[in-house]
């Protein structure tokens, strides 16, 4: 073997490739300096058009092999900052043009190009590699393929909207880019993704050998999956998507299940179908025309750079210990314990499992410790279903949890979180039990509402006590709110920081209170809405006016979901802490002692027969005003919750409980569902203007009384023309 380094430089000197030559075939790898993972550039891009002129007239060069020279990923995606810096969408169009026009030389190479994926394959990564003759990925969990950028308010802008539906068909291409999903090496070689997945020692070997085949002529690059299909697939390919016809029902189709999703408040999405439309109209040159100029518009446009702002804050937070002193570290964490098997339980117990953590949990008896088995076994069937795991991977992750009906086990381990239910004695007397059988180990509580300090009261090591807050479904729920109190020790909150983060959650650190951050700021939000109904309001226009203004689901949605007798407990708790702002009116209760619990008893709000979700009328027999509504404006109603939300979460940061703007923007979106392209109520404010809020809340507190009170902080910006953010 020869190896030779590029001679080729980035901007700042340095290399980002090195080549190394071995029997004809070069392998190019990828090590952008300074950088945990390698991302797209102007400068990579430059020396990468170099060295394939090199290479193009290097005769002793057959064919060439794209490989990533970090330790884990391939090519993550475009460098975001560069995206971010564009000041016009002219810029930010020639950007997607120049890297459209070297992906286009790439695919015409006259040398067969093979691209070597391990890790992340991500955005523009994914589009170099479908501008390569042949992929081979490896087949490991880490190994992730997608083309994520409508997650950032962006559509592909290298070529990805016309290459993607090409490779593996139109149907499977829209699923994949108008969600921002990302696949496994398995699912993405059935798809047709990748020609060949590999076991990870083998990649480098595997990628040359298939070079070397291509570049002989002794393999053939196979055709597109999207014309292999068999089947069913197949008659849905020949109907749909090979003739005009089909594919007009389809793209129309998408738009319409697009549209009931977004509800017109992302135009991301709205863009790419018409490129990819637009290209199998007009052919793959016009597709990348009109791609690149989407993708121009969007990247100046608000509700992608308050995604792209969302985006660097869960970075920046992916690196935060969750305390100010560099000097403290987090402690080893190799065993968790969990109390508790029931939802949230069996759930954290998921997710530590899946970070590769062995788990003991105790249950009262066999029969419960066997239903938290069967829950954790579910989620992981489920992923074995979607080919995030496979069947040696589900069953090595299933041995790591194990259970008992007593405390064996559990005094060795590093951290316990305690998840049952909200009971001020039992989490204490369960804290004194494991204090007796662990003199070590950290004691983190789930609860949602019950201060910290309070169960911390008497315990033996009251620095080794803190607050772990999850949401429901834990699986599926990002944040994770740490909360210690007073006593708890710097290296306890960087441990439970960390294994949050190991447990893939998005962590911020919050102030011990009532409700904490997330459930304070939806108290006022939540008993708003009951307000509403109180006042006559439609359910569903009522939930309509705020998916409308941009939340997932409908507060009265939500409320059914949560449980009815759950949310007025906490609206009880938050109301006896907080005052007149936080009371609700006395409806919710005649609806609970209807026994209207939500979807858990079948009914509440909503009926759910057949698994079919409809308002039940005779609700409104409970509530002020009976079942003659009154057809209050959307607009308003989503002012009303909005606005009381954001002066909460204004008053929250006002009293420390969250340590930053940016945190509570992060909380509230990962949280509860806050819109994503607003930014998070701290953004939606600066959006606003603060004296153009303090004015609205004035407006609402004068008709609807103290509980639209502005926030202090909030009246201090107005004052001064403050912002939250610079």
């Amino acid at each position: 073997m020869t190896t030779c380094e590029a001679t080729a430089e980035t901007a700042g000197g340095e290399r980002c490739f090195t080549v190394e030559v071995a029997d004809g075939v070069a392998t190019l790898l990828l090590d952008v300096p300074g950088q945990g993972v390698n991302t797209l550039s102007a400068e990579v891009g430059d020396e990468f058009d170099r060295l394939l002129t090199r290479l193009e007239q290097d005769a002793s060069v057959k064919a060439i092999v794209l490989a990533s020279g970090k330790r884990e990923g391939f090519v993550a995606g475009a460098k975001i900052e560069m995206i971010r810096a564009v000041a016009s969408a002219a810029e930010a169009e020639a950007l997607s043009r120049r890297a459209q026009a070297g992906f286009d030389r790439l695919e015409r190479f006259h040398k067969p190009v093979v691209a070597a994926i391990h890790g992340a394959c991500l955005g523009g990564g994914l589009e170099w590699a479908m501008a390569c003759h042949y992929r081979v990925a490896a087949g490991d969990p880490k190994t992730t393929l997608g083309l994520p950028e409508v997650q950032l308010g962006l559509v592909p802008g290298a070529g990805g909207t016309q290459r993607l539906p090409r490779l593996i068909g139109i149907a499977a291409a829209l699923d994949l880019m108008l969600a921002g999903k990302t696949v496994k090496a398995r699912k993405a070689l059935k798809l047709g993704l990748v020609d060949e997945a590999v076991p990870p020692p083998l990649l480098r070997q595997v990628a040359v050998a298939r070079a070397r085949a291509l570049a002989s002529g002794e393999l053939r690059r196979r055709r597109p999956a999207g014309h292999q299909a068999r089947g069913v697939e197949r008659v849905q390919q020949a109907l749909l998507e090979d003739n005009p016809v089909g594919r007009s029902v389809l793209f129309s189709q998408a738009r319409q299940q697009l549209l009931r999703k977004t509800h017109g408040q992302y135009p991301a999405p709205e863009r790419l179908l018409e490129a990819v439309r637009h290209g199998y109209e007009r052919g793959f040159q016009a597709g990348l025309a009109l791609e690149a100029k989407a993708f121009g518009e969007l990247a100046v446009s608000d509700p992608s750079r308050r995604l792209v702002e969302i985006f660097f804050a869960t970075t920046a937070l992916k690196k935060d210990t969750g305390v100010d002193d560099a000097a403290v570290r987090a402690r080893p964490v190799e065993r968790v314990g969990v109390l508790g098997g029931g939802l949230m339980g069996s759930g954290i117990a998921y997710v530590t499992v899946a970070a590769g953590l062995p788990v003991r949990l105790r249950e009262r008896d066999a029969a419960a410790c066997a239903k938290a088995l069967a829950s954790v076994g579910a989620v992981l069937d489920e992923r074995v279903k979607r080919k995030a795991l496979d069947r040696l991977e589900r069953l090595a992750t299933a041995r790591l949890l194990t259970t008992t009906s007593g405390w064996e086990g559990l005094g060795t381990v590093d951290l316990l979180v305690e998840a049952v239910f909200e009971d001020l004695a039992l989490k204490r007397e369960l804290l004194a039990a494991f204090e007796q059988v662990n003199p070590r180990g950290i004691f983190a509580t789930n609860t949602s509402s019950i201060p910290i300090a309070d169960i911390a009261r008497g315990a033996r090591r009251p620095e080794a006590v803190i607050g772990m807050h999850y949401f429901s479904p834990v699986h599926r729920m990002p944040l994770l709110e740490i909360i210690p109190s007073a006593a708890t020790a710097p290296e306890v909150i960087a441990t439970a920081v960390a294994l949050g983060q190991r447990q893939g959650k998005t962590v911020i650190r919050v102030g011990d209170g009532p409700g904490f951050y997330v459930n304070r700021i939806l108290g006022p939000y939540m008993a708003e809405a009951a307000w509403l109904l109180a006042e006559g309001a439609a359910i569903e226009d009522l939930d309509g006016a705020l998916t409308g203004y941009g939340f997932p689901v409908g507060p009265i949605a939500l409320l059914d979901e949560v449980g009815i007798d759950v949310g007025e407990k906490v609206s009880k708790i938050l109301h006896a802490a907080f005052g007149e702002r936080m009371r609700p009116p006395e409806a919710l209760h005649a609806v609970v002692a209807a026994g209207r619990l939500g979807r858990k008893s079948g009914k509440g709000f909503y009926t759910y027969d057949g698994g079919k979700k409809r308002v039940d009328e005779t609700v409104y027999d409970l509530l002020p005003g009976g079942r003659r509504r009154r057809r209050l404006a959307r607009p308003e109603m989503a002012e009303r919750l909005s606005l009381a939300l954001c002066n909460e979460a204004a008053r929250a940061l006002g009293d420390g409980i969250v340590r930053s703007a940016r945190d509570g923007d992060v909380g509230a979106v990962f949280g509860i569902g806050f819109p994503p392209f607003r930014g998070g109520p701290f953004r939606a404010l600066d959006a606003m203007g603060a004296a153009a809020a303090v004015d609205a809340l004035s407006r609402l507190r004068d008709r609807h009384g103290p509980r639209f009170e502005p926030a202090p902080l909030l009246v201090e910006q107005a004052r001064g023309g403050g912002r939250f953010h610079l």
